[in-house]
């Protein structure tokens, strides 16, 4: 059962004031004095069932159909005593139907507000066919007296239809607000959760390639480090041989770690994406003596995104051809259009079988940063025929 309709989680509080701005009036109606001496008035009883009928409004059903059908018609029989008991203003008063209309939009369906609105016009014509039946008055008068009831009528139901249409309007409305709210909330929640596994994908790969990359050198460094140790005494000629090795193995740990570190902080530092590329393959070249020759023509300017995936692609396939290809020769081509960006970087290498890279977790993260900008990377390879890499990112303006 959802939780009822009460003035603290009311969705319209106005229509609360609303509703006790025209009962007061109601109130005030029957509170006047009344010159006719021909209706009988029962004033208290009047004034019990208009307050009854009000604080009902304080609380409104939104469960079960059976407690709203109930609740709906007590309300109905609050007013028929009303129009009963009260003295002819209030008998003609239409304040409660609009009420009752009002409150049926807060908890039926369209079918049951329908059903409530006829309802209460059908009432409220059996009370005007009431009161104008057989009221003395001269012919000169009962012509008037037969198109007034007909006017009154005509002017509610056009009241009923407006008081209808408005709040199936206004519902209508904050029900798409609420959707949207709640979409709002869902891709909030949803962005947040592929950030959360981007950040955990990439710290499994700098974790996986310390543990490849670091781990194994330091391992081999501390093993030509003990037999250095060993032979220190016996064969220094041999000790110091392990001592050079231990040296170079030192430095490419340093080196992996300053990639490890390069790959977690902030990748262009405030630098266009052509001096980023350039930064990158000067540090290769100290790295593997192989300088790579660039070619980089930016036309347009290009965004953010754009630049980080494209040098994060860069920085990849340049570690992965450092480790693994043995490349002599390494060429990057960068080229922008006004609609269309094309990043290419090939080597000499030994290549490697495509389909039997299993453990490609690069090549895969290389793809998955084209295609989240709504491109495509493409790799173009085989054993003892190089490597070529080719991603194209479309350029939205």
């Amino acid at each position: 059962m959802t939780r009822p309709i009460q003035p603290q989680n009311h969705p319209f509080p106005f229509l609360l004031y609303l509703e006790w701005a025209l009962l007061a009036i109601a109130i005030w109606t029957e509170l006047l004095p009344n010159p006719s001496l021909r209706f009988p008035r029962f004033p208290l009883l009047t004034l019990l069932s208009i307050t009854g009928f009000g604080l009902m409004g304080l609380r409104l059903p939104t469960g079960k159909l059976i407690y709203k059908i109930i609740y709906t018609a007590f309300e109905i029989v609050l007013i028929l005593f009303t129009s009963l008991t009260g003295s002819r203003a209030i008998r003609l008063f239409p304040f409660l139907y609009l009420l009752l209309v009002t409150r049926s939009c807060l908890i039926f369906a369209l079918p049951g507000r329908l059903l409530i609105t006829g309802l209460s016009f059908t009432l409220f014509l059996l009370t005007l066919q009431r009161r104008f039946h057989r009221i003395p008055a001269p012919p000169s008068a009962q012509e008037r007296l037969r198109f007034f009831p007909l006017l009154l009528a005509f002017l509610f139901g056009l009241v009923l239809v407006f008081v209808l249409l408005l709040m199936n309007a206004v519902l209508a409305e904050r029900q798409s607000r609420e959707k949207l709210a709640i979409a709002n909330e869902q891709l909030r929640k949803y962005a947040l959760r592929i950030e959360d596994q981007a950040t955990l994908q990439e710290r499994s790969r700098i974790a996986r390639e310390i543990h490849d990359s670091l781990g194994h050198s330091l391992t081999a460094l501390n093993l030509q480090i003990e037999t250095a140790l060993k032979l220190w005494l016996s064969d220094s000629t041999r000790a110091y041989t392990f001592l050079k090795q231990a040296k170079k193995l030192g430095s490419q740990a340093l080196q992996d770690v300053r990639q490890s570190v390069s790959a977690l902080r902030d990748p262009l530092l405030g630098r266009s994406l052509e001096q980023a590329i350039a930064s990158l393959a000067e540090d290769f070249g100290r790295s593997t003596g192989v300088v790579p020759s660039c070619q980089i023509q930016l036309a347009d300017s290009i965004t953010t995104e754009v630049s980080t995936a494209i040098y994060r692609i860069a920085q990849e396939a340049l570690t992965n051809i450092s480790r693994y290809a043995s490349a002599t020769e390494v060429k990057i081509e960068l080229q922008v259009t006004k609609n269309h960006l094309k990043f290419t970087i090939a080597d000499n290498g030994k290549g490697f079988q495509l389909s039997q890279n299993t453990t490609g977790f690069g090549l895969q993260s290389m793809r998955d940063r084209a295609q989240v900008l709504g491109g495509e990377l493409n790799i173009n390879t085989a054993p003892n025929s190089g490597c070529t890499i080719v991603a194209e990112i479309p350029l939205h303006t």
